[in-house]
Formats: C-alpha cells, structure tokens, sequence
C-alpha cells in the first residue's frame, strides 16, 4: 500500500520516477535498519528481518523496475533505460550507505 500510495502521489511521467524514489526510500531505510541493529544487541533478529525484508522488500520492488526497464528498450528510448538503470543502481547504493552511516552510531 505504501508503494502504490508513493506512486499515486507522484503521478505519472515519461520517466519511472516513481520506482526509482521508491527503491531510493526503501534502500536508505534497510542502510537504517542494518546500522541499528548491529549496534543495538537488543534489536531481535525477527525485529530486522520484518523491517528489512517484509516492511522494505514489499515497499520497493524489482520486478517494477525489470518491467519498467523492459518498456523503456521496447519504445527505443536507449539514454533513459541507461539514465534509469545507472540512476536505480548508484542512488540505491547511495541510500544504503548513507543511511547505514547516518544510524551506525545510534
């Protein structure tokens, strides 16, 4: 619901913004997650597991973007699947990062 709320909210566009601030979102809280509950003993391996892969694996969603991906190299538009695919993967990355390094400490 959340992921399909986040969709509705942006609107559609020429570009899969949607997806791409998603996957964005739900990387930075799994970066979130990890960092908590590696500092915080207390935190239940249950508790991480149902944050980072039931709350964050059913809010972001790959399958969104293979299809998505798939629809931008069938309509030939080659600089936004690369734009897209570069963008997903960095960002993503990024956000893990980021947010693993802004929680590590707490």
């Amino acid at each position: 619901m959340l992921r399909y709320g986040t969709g509705v909210l942006i609107g559609p566009r020429n570009f899969p913004l949607a997806t791409l601030l998603i996957n964005i979102i739900g990387s930075f809280i799994i970066g979130v997650v990890i960092a908590y509950s590696t500092r915080n003993e207390s935190f239940a391996v249950n508790w991480k597991l149902f944050f980072a892969t039931g709350i964050c694996g059913g809010f972001t969603t790959f399958s969104a973007l293979s299809f998505e991906n798939l629809q931008l190299l069938q309509s030939g538009k080659y600089g936004l699947l690369v734009l897209y695919i570069s963008a997903s993967v960095l960002f993503g990355i990024g956000a893990v990062w980021t947010g693993y390094k802004i929680f590590e400490g707490i």
